[in-house]
């Protein structure tokens, strides 16, 4: 999750919603989120809201982590009460590193979800690893506990480039875990890739791409390197260690991924997601970009369930107090209104390969894809069947396209 956090009304004791809110909990799909704030080493580049052993000092641990999410989750079937989602679609246990807690509690983070919402049939089920945080044996025990999908940082195959980001793993490292969890019978494995670190070099990046694709993975998603405040590698920057990335080097590298990618059979479906097929596809993901609800457990996480969103303290231990207390761990929270509500289904929906239907847009917005369209920001036959979907060079320029479409 983010660093900074919006400003937002207080969220009651209990956790309470409106009714209004809680009307049709899942009517358009319902997820589950579950940060896990824990990691080995903070790389270079994270602002995320992660914690190493000495940042947490004695105020948390590991080891009850596990009891804790589960005391939100008690509390989320309290607040939903008599209108429990129809089923849980996905789960996406996200951090940090979730797979710094043994395989056997993040079963039963996931069992008790099974056992509060019930998890659909088909459930997607999805976990983030570091690549060194996996063995053999802990992958399989994931999958045994019904993890359907696994999500690995990989980031680059340059010894060089993993060094400038702190990363701790050897090149080889990610795609020998991808291969070690589609042998442990995950159907689904991705691999993240970071694009225009300092120093990189084209042939860096092809390399990183191409260990993706013999890799086997059928999700690739890829991203360009942001510079945080705060972190190890703005001061850098700042100092003149390091160059600041260079947006026509990342255009670059974003046109070298859709080539390779297109070329070994990968599909776009969001501007920094990539898939074999339909059923390869994030779900989760795609029910935060669609608008469904969701119930995000654990410090920092966010949730959203009918148009109200909200967000829970950042650390651990306040997290762990509020919930030993029997109170909700929610920070802060807002409502959206039916235009924040819009701008955000624009934003998001555009991201799309599927694309945003033009009825949707007011005549400012219309105005703005035509601009847009006679660009070349946005495809001509889909526009002719009344979508707004971005071509290539409209992906390159997504955030430009958004704000020409919104008020």
């Amino acid at each position: 999750m983010p660093g900074v956090l919006p400003d937002g009304e207080t969220v009651p004791v209990d956790g309470s919603l409106p009714a209004t809110a809680t009307a049709a909990v899942g009517a358009r799909g319902f997820g589950v989120y579950v940060h896990v704030p824990f990691c080995a080493s903070r790389c270079g580049y994270c602002d995320f809201n992660t914690y190493t052993a000495a940042e947490l000092g004695g105020g948390a641990s590991r080891e009850g982590y596990a009891d804790t999410v589960l005391a939100e989750l008690a509390l989320a079937a309290r607040v939903l009460g008599d209108n429990p989602p129809p089923r849980v679609d996905t789960v996406f246990v996200g951090g940090g590193t979730p797979t710094l807690l043994p395989a056997d509690d993040l079963a039963r983070i996931l069992d008790g979800i099974d056992r509060t919402w019930g998890l659909a049939a088909d459930a997607e089920v999805t976990t983030e690893a570091n690549p060194e945080s996996v063995t053999p044996e802990s992958l399989k025990t994931l999958r045994a506990a019904g993890y359907t999908r696994i999500s690995l940082g990989m980031q680059s195959a340059s010894p060089g480039v993993l060094a400038i980001l702190d990363r701790t793993h050897s090149a080889g490292r990610a795609t020998a875990a991808a291969l070690e969890a589609r042998d442990a019978g995950f159907a689904h494995v991705n691999l993240d890739l970071i694009y225009g670190t300092p120093g990189e070099r084209a042939e860096d990046f092809a390399a990183s791409l191409e260990q993706v694709v013999d890799a086997g993975v059928d999700h690739v998603s890829a991203y360009a390197l942001i510079v945080e405040d705060g972190t190890r590698l703005a001061a850098r920057m700042r100092r003149g260690e390091l160059a600041y990335p260079s947006d026509d080097v990342a255009a670059d590298r974003y046109l070298a991924a859709e080539a390779a990618l297109d070329a070994a059979g990968f599909s776009w479906y969001e501007v920094s997601n990539w898939a074999r097929s339909d059923e390869a596809r994030c779900r989760h993901n795609l029910l935060y970009w669609t608008g469904a609800d969701w119930w995000g457990l654990g410090p920092g996480a966010h949730s959203h369930v009918g148009g109200v969103r909200w967000w829970n303290v950042k650390h651990p231990s306040a997290y762990a107090q509020r919930l030993a207390a029997g109170a909700s761990p929610g920070l802060a929270r807002e409502v959206l209104t039916a235009d924040e509500a819009h701008m955000e289904d624009v934003m998001l929906r555009l991201r799309l390969a599927s694309g945003l239907p033009l009825a949707v847009l007011d005549a400012a917005g219309r105005a703005g894809a035509e601009r847009a369209l006679a660009g070349g920001l946005l495809a001509a036959d889909e526009y002719a069947a009344g979508r707004a979907v971005l071509t290539v060079r409209g992906r390159l320029l997504a955030d430009a396209v958004v704000r020409d479409l919104l008020p």
